[in-house]
């Protein structure tokens, strides 16, 4: 089998070079990939485990008016929650700006229907920062950084999975609100330093597939 790869964007940033992809193969047309400092990120192809992680969440409260979601990447995961009726307000923060450039100029060709709904705002900031600084309240706030804290492309993101950050993040959650964290990999010290923020905190495995190649992911979840 053959594969076509076209380079059709590129961008350097304070943390690093940003490529965007496309693969045409005999079996998938037109995937775009992203790759960070020449790590594979994610691509339009394995778009399971973003679409579980909104789709569990958004069933564990009851009414995810408003929703916080740290890390935009393609739009899948912002996508899977607009397409919920009860979401009134969704803010995506993330922290590369040719990214958010990229889906509003149609570079990602989904992006831009992705982003015209009234509902989403896109914040260019470091998530750690926002929270910290935010003044909203959320029913739900959901983390998919890097893929979990086993698997950071930038050293800075060390401080989404720390304790500091998730006790602000409970403070910003309403009575009721729900944390979310989506990893590739069990993450133990992840789920006590969550116990500890907010008194429990509870771990769930989640069969995906990713081109048909089934992978186990994990949830950790507290409520508050």
């Amino acid at each position: 089998m053959t594969t076509d790869i076209a380079e059709i964007a590129r961008a350097e940033t304070a943390r690093g070079e940003l490529v965007l992809r496309r693969r045409v193969s005999e079996t998938a047309a037109d995937v775009l990939e992203l790759r960070v400092n020449g790590v594979f990120v994610m691509d339009t192809l394995e778009t399971t485990s973003e679409i579980e992680l909104a789709t569990q969440a958004l069933g564990l409260v009851d009414e995810p008016t408003a929703v916080l979601i740290g890390g935009l990447g393609l739009g899948f995961t912002l996508q899977r929650v607009l397409a919920d009726a009860r979401v009134e307000r969704a803010v995506v923060v993330e922290i590369e700006e040719p990214l958010i450039e990229w889906m509003r100029d149609g570079t990602v060709p989904h992006g831009p229907a992705i982003l015209a709904d009234a509902r989403a705002s896109v914040v260019n900031a470091d998530i750690a920062m926002a929270i910290a600084e935010a003044r909203s309240t959320y029913d739900l706030v959901l983390l998919d950084v890097d893929n979990g804290p086993g698997y950071l492309v930038h050293d800075g993101n060390e401080a989404v999975y720390g304790s500091a950050f998730l006790e602000r993040c409970r403070d910003l959650l309403r009575p009721g609100g729900v944390l979310v964290v989506w990893s590739a990999a069990v993450a133990p010290a992840l789920l006590a330093a969550m116990r500890t923020a907010f008194g429990d905190a509870e771990e769930q495995a989640h069969d995906v597939l990713l081109q048909d190649r089934p992978e186990e992911y994990f949830l950790y979840l507290a409520r508050r």
